[in-house]
């Protein structure tokens, strides 16, 4: 039985998928101190993806959305080598929407780096090697991509991971809450991360409702962005 239009060109998608596995569309590799986690105040070399299915109404890094140029994963790695440090952390964009970046990740895990992976929390992470220290961005209401929450991925969390919620009002925090109570993330997860929109909500009042509800949270600030306030890339 002769094969269809629509499984030629799948077979077609798929072989150029295999050899793209050793290549991953980047954004910007750079040497900076780690602005957010539980890391947040190391040296840290950064891998920045190209490209995200996602349209965030507070994101910072819009640029990554398309500008980009594609790297083989022996030259990123010659790349990050060469800034002489052991952390480093792949984000984006979305650094999971390329499947390449499995690849990067054994490659960089079989030299001994200290990884991790910032995902905007849409994508499966259950592939990601539990070595790597996964950050999952659940996206809150005022993100307007909360309905993209792949909520699986909680069951995955070890508490290695981290969580990150981004909190733009006081309905993303009662939100979150219900999240936290919701899929056990005090005991999944290894740190939850309540980080307020840069220079849009106030800071004492998401570090007062933490303290009246006595939450197990991480209150952070982006480090990277009152170190460089006037520098948008490469920190």
């Amino acid at each position: 039985m002769p094969e269809t239009l629509e499984i030629q060109t799948q077979k077609a998608l798929t072989q150029a998928e295999k050899q793209r596995l050793g290549v991953l569309r980047v954004n910007e590799i750079f040497h900076s101190i780690q602005g957010e986690s539980s890391r947040a105040g190391e040296p840290c070399v950064f891998v920045r993806m190209t490209g995200c299915g996602l349209r965030c109404t507070y994101c910072d890094t819009e640029y990554a959305f398309y500008e980009g140029e594609d790297f083989e994963i022996a030259a990123i790695v010659y790349r990050v080598a060469g800034y002489g440090c052991n952390l480093v952390e792949l984000t984006g964009g979305e650094p999971l929407e390329q499947e390449g970046v499995y690849t990067l990740i054994a490659e960089l895990l079989g030299i001994g780096y200290d990884l991790m992976i910032e995902t905007g929390g849409h994508v499966d992470i259950s592939r990601v090697d539990p070595r790597v220290k996964r950050i999952v961005d659940l996206k809150t209401p005022t993100s307007g991509m909360v309905k993209r929450n792949l909520y699986s991925n909680m069951e995955h969390l070890t508490r290695h991971d981290e969580v990150k919620f981004v909190i733009g009002s006081r309905e993303d925090y009662d939100w979150a809450k219900q999240q936290i109570v919701q899929h056990e993330l005090a005991t999944r997860a290894g740190t939850i991360l309540f980080s307020p929109v840069h220079g849009e909500f106030s800071d004492a009042d998401l570090a007062g409702w933490i303290l009246e509800d006595r939450l197990p949270v991480r209150f952070q600030k982006q480090l990277h962005k009152l170190i460089w306030p006037e520098i948008l890339r490469g920190v």
